[in-house]
């Protein structure tokens, strides 16, 4: 059989025009490169990152292309991708377009749940396993129907950093996944990944910004934070950071939580509503 062409616009509306089905896939997203593996691939995904640990035989055995965001074109170039997977927040721009004149690029824009179902069904179409896809998405969505929120508001931040510390703003999935388990973020007026003092998490401030703040300008006081969860990824947060913070922030609850449930947007979502679900029950008590 002539192989065939298919025509798909990405997350950020590039029409992109793919050799169907893909035979040599290079995936830049750790989230997306299990996807892949949970779609059914195997042998068409050619190259992923050092940070792309799921799932483990892959992490094994698979060509490593660098990280995220230190892409090596030549190493991608010698696998002769017919396909790149990517991202528009864990990729570097300059690098996708690089990588534009090696293959076709599909990248994800993903801040709410809507948008991760959305790129796994694109990305199962595009790689010849919609019909796997769409099982995926509706086993994904009938866990999330089934997760019951926190039974009260709270308020809460989400650190993904530390030296400086960074937390999660309002436009990221993160924050979505916090409103999934009913936290409200304190930080929900501002953009990515605003940096702060801990002194911002423990000051009355009756009013939030109107206007998202640029990370170069001071950050006001915000209202006290009742919950702070310290990520797992991309910074290590350990037990000695509760430790450390809860000297600084006695009224609030520090918890450790596994950053991959929170911030992967692809088949790890799966698993994340039962486990946010063990989450609410431990701090509903």
């Amino acid at each position: 059989m002539p192989d065939m062409s298919m025509l798909i616009t990405d997350q950020l509306n590039n029409s992109i025009n793919i050799a169907f089905p893909p035979k040599r896939i290079v995936s830049l997203v750790p989230s997306q490169t299990e996807l892949l593996y949970d779609l059914g691939l195997n042998k068409e995904v050619t190259g992923i990152t050092k940070f792309c640990i799921h799932p483990q035989i892959w992490f094994r055995n698979k060509q490593r292309i660098g990280g995220t965001k230190t892409v090596n074109i030549d190493l991608v170039k010698k696998l002769q991708p017919d396909l790149i997977i990517a991202n528009k927040e864990e990729n570097e721009k300059a690098q996708i377009e690089e990588l534009r004149q090696i293959a076709p690029v599909y990248v994800s824009d993903i801040r709410t749940l809507e948008e991760a179902l959305e790129m796994i069904t694109a990305i199962g179409k595009l790689v010849d396993k919609k019909q796997r896809a769409i099982e995926l998405v509706s086993q994904i969505e009938k866990a999330f129907q089934h997760l019951t929120p926190l039974n009260h508001q709270l308020t809460a931040a989400y650190l993904i950093w530390k030296n400086p510390y960074m937390p999660a703003g309002g436009d990221t999935f993160i924050n979505s996944m916090l409103s999934k388990c009913g936290f409200i973020n304190m930080f929900q007026n501002l953009h990515r990944y605003p940096e702060i003092q801990i002194s911002n998490l423990s000051t009355d401030y009756l009013k939030l910004p109107s206007e998202p703040l640029s990370v170069n300008r001071p950050l006001p006081p915000l209202k006290n934070c009742q919950l702070l969860l310290l990520s797992s990824e991309p910074y290590p947060f350990k037990q000695k950071h509760v430790d450390e913070l809860q000297t600084l922030l006695p009224s609030t609850k520090i918890m450790l939580v596994d950053g991959e449930m929170f911030s992967w947007y692809g088949s790890r979502l799966l698993h994340a509503a039962k486990y946010f679900k063990k989450l609410i029950e431990q701090i509903q008590g």
